[in-house]
């Protein structure tokens, strides 16, 4: 696996395999990998020729109470990761390569209405930071396919509204949520639970699916919500939202709806804080 950390090395690279007609699968990544990135590296792997990482910790979607100087980075770690995952290019710039005229000076994006709602409204600025990142990575890969895990649900669904508003000329793809063995999601913030906290944030996984059933038996939405919310309260979370949502455009459905349903939760456990959902199937 190739390592570049400038545009001109990723550019060069990627052309030369557009020039043997190969396609080009991209998965981009804040670093500090798990199982998790390495499934989607895979699965771009299954779906081009080549594959290009990106390892790149984005200061525009850190809010202000949010530590991006602390974000761990592990180059060596994510780079030997990749490499075993098939990855063919990893690029790892710095943040002048990205923002030449700082974050701060920097062409913002801003995608309305899907950014105010849930993680939006709980970090306000997150999905600008998220939307022009991408947007920049995308225009400097210029991959055909790019993958992003379903964990994150609301990020992808703000990428490819993006994609599709600007007519980007990438196809994005999500990837199923990877879970630990007892149903929790994988993430680089469960490293920061304690022994104790990781064997309670299975309950987040738990009450998605307990959400999913209570509609499928016909329960009103709201109800349903502040069931979950009250059972994460009561076994020691500080949820910041349990909700069902249509899963094309988070709006709000109407009672009764059961079909094309995602369930959502963001809690903080201790110090950490947690995000998964579930598909209603």
């Amino acid at each position: 696996m190739q390592t570049v950390q400038d545009a001109a090395g990723l550019r060069a690279t990627v052309r030369g395999w557009r020039s043997q007609g190969q396609t080009v699968g991209f998965v981009p990544t804040m670093g500090n990998l798990h199982a998790g990135h390495h499934s989607l590296v895979k699965l771009a792997r299954a779906r081009t020729d080549r594959v290009v990482a990106s390892v790149f910790v984005n200061p525009t979607q850190f809010g202000p109470s949010e530590d991006f100087e602390r974000y761990p980075r592990t180059l060596a770690q994510d780079q030997a990761g990749l490499a075993e995952s098939g990855c063919d290019l990893l690029f790892a710039p710095d943040v002048a390569t990205i923002y030449p005229f700082g974050a701060a000076g920097s062409v913002s994006l801003h995608v309305p209405d899907i950014t105010d709602t849930l993680e939006g409204a709980h970090r306000p600025g997150h999905f600008d930071g998220v939307a022009t990142v991408v947007c920049k990575l995308f225009n400097l890969v210029q991959a055909d396919i790019a993958i992003f895990g379903q964990k994150d649900f609301q990020q992808l669904k703000v990428i490819e509204r993006m994609v599709r508003d600007l007519a980007l000329p990438v196809k994005v793809m999500g990837a199923p949520t990877q879970r630990a063995d007892d149903g929790l999601a994988l993430s680089s913030r469960n490293q920061y639970l304690s022994p104790e906290e990781r064997a309670e944030a299975v309950q987040i996984y738990q009450t998605l699916q307990q959400m999913r059933e209570l509609i499928a038996k016909g329960h009103a939405r709201k109800v349903v919500e502040q069931a979950a919310a009250s059972k994460l309260e009561r076994a020691g979370f500080a949820p910041d939202y349990a909700a069902i949502r249509r899963a094309d455009d988070l709006s709000e459905p109407a009672d009764g709806e059961q079909e094309g349903l995602v369930a959502l939760i963001a809690a903080r456990l201790g110090s950490t804080r947690l995000i998964d959902n579930l598909l209603f199937e």
